[in-house]
């Protein structure tokens, strides 16, 4: 039997970038020079390990530390890897005050790296792969759940339209749309059938929740797409916007809900899991409590329908998930283990059909 993987040190720091993914240094130099204030060069190009979807490099220069995000090269499925909407609703929300890394340009010219790319600041602090944080204390995890709900409350808070962002998306319809896009991109990315996924392409369009105001979603919110502060339980940042939109906050907020329900992979190689933990000894919350924090600092109700929006984000997970496998086996995933990621697939799946069933 495998051994186990360690997904906090899978998944931290950076490596040397693979052939396939590589960026011309010299070309990225030349353009940041006219591009980003107060560059100055030399600089060092390497790639994070974590992501899944849009390739992210780490840049040291002599002016400072960067970020680029990039579209993956190769074939992509159609509507995916929006880095210039990642680009626009982060400028947006950090003009909002929201904690999201500062901007600095993107290039939609793929002919000066190959692909559409953007650069924005290096934002410090750590990143938690594990939602129960193995090596930190009760108090420490409390505290560290509490900005998380914190956080994606005040995203729910803010007006699109007073952000520059009241056409980011449309407003209404966001789950049936997600539904059916994830429908339609599962389709074109599995490789091996899945009953549980077509049961619910089958089932959810005809069981979508009411819809509450729309307000910015960000698409993956979770415990692994925060920066913390290096010190304190704050949230430095919030990364990888690439499915953020115009739509439903509920359905948003219950997507990293997840966690408290997700199957275990026995290697390590699916999403983090709260399963099988004791949650008030580590001290993170129950999920009820969870919850109510969230629905108190928004005045949004989640419970009444929170089984119907559980087999809603596990199934489109699984859509996501094998979209990854999909590019694994086309060769341009962002991270080596993301043929891993197709063994989630039927696990997600089955688990988004026994929430599916509690609703009947």
């Amino acid at each position: 039997m495998n051994e186990k993987m360690d997904r906090q040190a899978a998944f931290t720091g950076t490596r040397t970038v693979p052939d396939h993914l590589q960026i011309d240094a010299a070309r990225l130099a030349g353009w940041m020079s006219g591009h980003v204030e107060g560059f100055a060069g030399p600089l060092e190009v390497r790639q994070f390990r974590g992501g899944q979807s849009n390739p992210t490099y780490f840049i040291a220069a002599q002016s400072g530390n960067y970020v680029l995000r990039r579209k993956p090269p190769g074939d992509l499925l159609p509507s995916a890897h929006a880095v210039n909407r990642e680009f626009r609703v982060q400028q947006a929300l950090g003009l909002a005050g929201f904690p999201v890394a500062r901007m600095h340009a993107l290039e939609s010219d793929p002919t000066v790296l190959g692909t559409m790319f953007y650069v924005m600041d290096h934002v410090a602090g750590r990143v938690i792969w594990e939602p129960h944080m193995p090596g930190y204390s009760p108090a420490d995890r409390g505290q560290t759940y509490d900005a998380m709900n914190r956080t994606i409350a005040a995203l729910h808070a803010i007006e699109p339209q007073a952000a520059g962002l009241g056409d980011f998306g449309r407003p209404q319809g966001y789950v049936g749309r997600q539904v059916k896009r994830w429908s339609e991109q599962y389709r074109v990315s599995q490789d091996t059938p899945v009953a549980a996924m077509d049961r619910l392409m089958d089932w959810l369009p005809g069981h979508l929740p009411p819809e509450p105001p729309a307000r910015i979603v960000h698409g993956d919110f979770r415990l692994d797409n925060l920066i913390l502060h290096g010190e304190r339980a704050e949230v430095a940042a919030v990364i990888d916007w690439e499915l953020s939109t115009l739509g439903d906050p509920v359905a948003d907020f219950t997507y990293h809900l997840m966690q408290w329900h997700m199957p275990p992979s026995p290697d390590g190689s699916g999403t983090g899991s709260l399963v099988g933990h004791d949650l008030g000894a580590l001290g993170i919350p129950a999920l009820e409590d969870y919850v109510a924090a969230y629905e108190k600092r928004t005045g949004l109700e989640v419970g009444g329908h929170l089984p119907l929006y559980l087999a809603y984000n596990f199934f489109r997970m699984a859509a996501i998930l094998a979209g990854v496998a999909a590019r694994a086996r086309a060769g341009n995933a962002a991270n080596e283990r993301a043929a891993m990621m197709a063994r989630q697939v039927k696990p997600l799946a089955e688990t988004a059909w026994r929430f599916a069933e509690l609703t009947k």
